[in-house]
């Protein structure tokens, strides 16, 4: 069981916006493949299975989405190994993805409580670009909803994502590094 975690905001007014990168990705998966999310309110997040793939969104807003993967692995018993967590990052431009085995959480407040809830900072990532960001302070260019001239980008980058993390299930981190980094 491989558990995909997209991080984000729940709600209408955070559902555009490039700190919901991860939600968009799952989003687009859930529409591609014809599943659907349910709320699990157990396990602070919604969820969709899929095969032998958990996908969630955490509804727990992103400062603590980490309450959500670890209340999932948890219940499932899934292994850190076995998780990847798609999110934005402010210091790649849009259109670029990168996978990561492990790491700092560079700033992102979401992958901090990720790195807290489950006691490590070897879990797979995979990094959604949002950059540049223009002279204003992160916390508000994140909560902002893409522009419109980005939105064929983020189409594209939402595709490529997606096939991306079907490289990856198929493969692993390190040869989807090497293609998709």
């Amino acid at each position: 069981m491989k558990l995909i975690a997209g991080l984000g905001n729940i709600g209408e007014k955070y559902c555009f916006t490039r700190h919901n990168a991860g939600f968009m990705v799952l989003d687009k998966w859930a529409t591609d493949k014809g599943f659907s999310f349910k709320e699990d309110k157990k396990l602070k997040c919604m969820i969709a299975k899929q095969d032998d793939l958990i996908f969630i969104k955490p509804t727990t807003f992103m400062n603590l989405s980490g309450e959500a993967i670890c209340a999932v692995t948890d219940y499932y018993k899934i292994d850190k190994k076995d998780i990847l967590v798609i999110y934005d990052d402010i210091s790649l431009d849009l259109g670029k993805i990168r996978f990561r085995s492990s790491g700092s959480d560079g700033g992102h407040n979401g992958i901090k409580s990720v790195i807290q809830h489950l006691g490590t900072k070897e879990f797979d990532r995979l990094k959604i670009g949002i950059g540049p960001q223009p002279n204003i302070p992160s916390e508000v260019y994140v909560l902002q909803n893409f522009a419109k001239e980005d939105l064929t980008v983020l189409k594209d980058i939402l595709k490529n994502s997606i096939d991306a993390v079907q490289y990856y299930l198929e493969t692993d981190i390190s040869s989807a590094q090497n293609k998709f980094n």
